[in-house]
């Protein structure tokens, strides 16, 4: 049996936003490095831009990892937010309904869009 992988890189844009780029699989096994990968390295307001464009499975695992982080950015004036999120998990995020709650993106860039013109 071969246990899921999930491969995170993150970087901070210079005006603060918090990138995770994320490979693999979301589910019990990687959720906790999701979670971690979410928390603002400087303890600063949340704002987040998730890149799942390499994510090729997740579970509700997945989705009680994005739940609490968008619950946590909103609780303290930050912001969540989703790109390039392939079919499987764009399915996943429509039946419960995440995807009226945390905005999705076709890219990483078009994610930072709203947060220039304010």
């Amino acid at each position: 049996m071969s246990q899921a992988r999930l491969s995170v890189s993150r970087y901070t844009t210079p005006d603060g936003v918090h990138v995770v780029v994320l490979a693999g699989d979301i589910d019990h096994t990687t959720a906790g490095t999701f979670r971690q990968a979410l928390t603002a390295p400087d303890g600063s307001a949340p704002r987040a831009v998730v890149d799942f464009g390499d994510v090729t499975f997740m579970d509700s695992s997945g989705i009680n990892v994005l739940v609490a982080a968008n619950n946590t950015a909103r609780s303290r004036d930050g912001w969540l937010r989703l790109a390039r999120t392939p079919t499987p998990v764009l399915a996943l995020l429509r039946i419960v309904g995440l995807d009226d709650v945390a905005p999705l993106y076709p890219t990483v860039e078009d994610a930072f869009a709203p947060q220039l013109a304010t």
